[in-house]
Formats: C-alpha cells, sequence, structure tokens
C-alpha cells in the first residue's frame, strides 16, 4: 500500500508518500498562522493536489488532540485560529481515498514500536521530551487513541503539585517541570541567560545552574516512567524529542530510574527515528487499519 502520510506541526507540515517505511517526493511548508482555519484547508488542499492519483489512503499525524475527526487541544490557545478544525472533513474535500487520523506522538510510538518483538513488548510508550512532552501508548500490542484521542497526553501527569501552572491550566504537570519550555522559562531569568540548548551545553561542562536544572527534568521523567510501568506495566520505554535526545539527558534519566525499586523500572532506550517519525508512524497506523 502506499500512503500520502502527513505531518502536522506548529509551525511546518511535512509530506511524503511512504510505502514499506521508504519516504519519496517528500515536501516540507510552513504552517500556516494567519487566516487560520481558511489557510489551512487551502494548504491541505495543494498538499493533496500535488500527490492526486499516486496514493490508496491517507494518513495523517498531528499536533493536538484528534477528536471524532476533529483537531483540538488541552491548550487551545495553543492552537490559535485551528482550535476546533475539522480535519478529516478538510480532507475529505479533495479525496474519496480513506483518511486516518491520530496524534503525532502516538504515530512516533507506532514508528518506533515496529521494530519491537511482539511477543516479548506488548506494552510500550513513546515520550518525547521536547518544546512540550507527550507520549504514545501501546498496550497489549495495540496503540490506544480511542475514544478521545486523549491517551497519551502524559506530559499532562502530575509532577509536583506545588509546581509551576502549565499551558492547560493544571498546576505542577511533567510537561511544567521537564520541557524544553519549562527549562527555558529557568534559564532564560539566570544573570547570563540562555536557551535549552546552551543550557545542556553549560550541563557538561558542570556548571551548577545547568546541572540542577537538567536534573530536575530528568528526574520528573524518570518517575513519569516509573508511575507508567507500575500503572500500565510498562515494558519498555522509548524516549525521542530534541531534550529526549541531547547528549546525556537519557543516561541522567536512566540513573534516576535505576536508583527506584525494581518494580518501578523497565527497559529503556533513545528514539531510532528523528523528524520522519511522524510520517512512517502515520503510514504503519493506516497499513494496520486497512
Amino acid at each position: 500500500m502506499r500512503c500520502l502520510a502527513i505531518d502536522i506541526g506548529g509551525t511546518k507540515i511535512a509530506s511524503a508518500l511512504v510505502e514499506n517505511n521508504q519516504l519519496s517526493d517528500r515536501l516540507q511548508i510552513r504552517t500556516p498562522q494567519a487566516e487560520g482555519a481558511q489557510a489551512m484547508h487551502q494548504a491541505l488542499a495543494e498538499l493533496v493536489a500535488h500527490y492526486q492519483g499516486q496514493f490508496d489512503a491517507i494518513s495523517v499525524a498531528s499536533t493536538g488532540i484528534i477528536n471524532q475527526g476533529v483537531l483540538t487541544a488541552l491548550n487551545p490557545k495553543n492552537l490559535g485560529g485551528l482550535a476546533e478544525f475539522p480535519l478529516k472533513e478538510s480532507f475529505a474535500r479533495h479525496t474519496d481515498k480513506p483518511i486516518f487520523l491520530l496524534n503525532d506522538v502516538q504515530a512516533a510510538a507506532c514508528a518506533e514500536y515496529q521494530h519491537e518483538d511482539k511477543a516479548l513488548v506488548q506494552n510500550f510508550v513513546f515520550i518525547t521530551v521536547s518544546t512540550g512532552v507527550g507520549g504514545g501508548i501501546i498496550q497489549q500490542g495495540k496503540l490506544l487513541c480511542e475514544p478521545r484521542g486523549i491517551a497519551g497526553h502524559i506530559g499532562h501527569t502530575l509532577a509536583d503539585p506545588n509546581g509551576p501552572v502549565c499551558g492547560c491550566g493544571r498546576r505542577g504537570c511533567v510537561e511544567a517541570i521537564a520541557s524544553g519550555r519549562a527549562i527555558e522559562a529557568i534559564s532564560s531569568q539566570w544573570e547570563k541567560s540562555c536557551s535549552p540548548k546552551e543550557v545542556f551545553e553549560r550541563y557538561h561542562e558542570n556548571n551548577p545552574q545547568a546541572v540542577e536544572l537538567v536534573e530536575r527534568s530528568a528526574k520528573a521523567i524518570a518517575n513519569l516512567i516509573a508511575d507508567l510501568v507500575i500503572s500500565l506495566d510498562t515494558q519498555k520505554v522509548v524516549l525521542g524529542g530534541s531534550v529526549g535526545l541531547a547528549k546525556g539527558y537519557l543516561a541522567c534519566v536512566t540513573r534516576h530510574l535505576n536508583a527506584m525499586p525494581h518494580f518501578y523500572q523497565c527497559d529503556l532506550k533513545s528514539a531510532q527515528y528523528g523528524g520522519d517519525a511522524g510520517l512512517i508512524g502515520a503510514a504503519a497506523w493506516a497499513e494496520q487499519q486497512i
């Protein structure tokens, strides 16, 4: 099956034809910021027109929550004029082929899980630690994405009831403590302010402020993993995202996780796919459904 895979992010939209995990005719455009819904309808129409006649199905990995074909979010302000955007209906205007939709991190989980021995690993979680924190949960070999598309938004589980208020409106979410945005919120206030990338550079120089900030993030992720293990019997976690894949971060999370009782531990690895995880995972998801 040849799938038109589309990955919709906050700043860019990537697309490609995917067959047997191989990408061809990859395109990338900016996510429309002005004119909201109308501009998005137009952008998607142009993408479908470019690939018309070359695909058997469309599968879309998108930021936010996909609920009954509609794009929304825990914090709708993050989507600007795209809150409550009718994503499936927008594509259906231009094709009669099957259309599949899922969250971008759920798609990445599908991509990563393809390589697991299904007899050994039935309960699997992909965690991205990037601008935000998100996840894709596979339970008994099946991706959790129904009925409302919320499953996997594990960055909005509780890390510290006295912590900062998260963008979703809840206080002390993992995302408000561990994400790149959370790291920057603190590092930007330092006397020598810096970006999250520079925080990690200082971390490797053993700068006390940077070490404390990275350790804080990694410990929150380790506790999140422990909660997943003890609540879902998770057997393996794969860590991705710009923060999750930063040099030394996996080792830091592993150290915190291994300090806990063994019942809270699981296999922990780095993600194999980079920026194409959403495209490959979306195509894999569509093929499973068909």
